[in-house]
């Protein structure tokens, strides 16, 4: 897929929230990992994704601890918290409710 995709706002903390139920991650995996899974529709630059690692760890949603990254780099990494993963199954029952009604809707069309 060689078209970049804007996302929806408040999608980006879904993705965010996702991404780091598989593994803990540093800031800039993160990114790369939503470029990788989306086949590269999605790039997430530093100034979207920094504030919503922050706004997600202010929530709860996610914890931060420092560690060293694999290029040997100080690093804060992020994981989900037990309160994430709720939060997740709610934003991802939530995104596939509405994603069905806009399909049923563009089907009528």
């Amino acid at each position: 897929m060689g078209e970049r995709l804007e996302l929806p706002q408040g999608t980006l903390d879904l993705l965010i929230l996702k991404t780091l139920a598989l593994e803990p991650l540093h800031g800039w995996a993160v990114s790369e990992r939503l470029e990788q899974i989306s086949r590269n529709a999605f790039q997430v630059g530093q100034g979207s994704l920094y504030p919503a690692l922050h706004r997600l760890e202010r929530r709860g949603w996610i914890a931060a601890t420092w560690g060293v990254s694999e290029n040997n780099r100080k690093a804060r990494y992020y994981e989900l918290t037990r309160a994430g993963r709720k939060q997740l199954g709610a934003e991802a029952a939530a995104w596939r409710k509405l994603s069905t009604a806009v399909g049923h809707v563009l089907d009528l069309a």
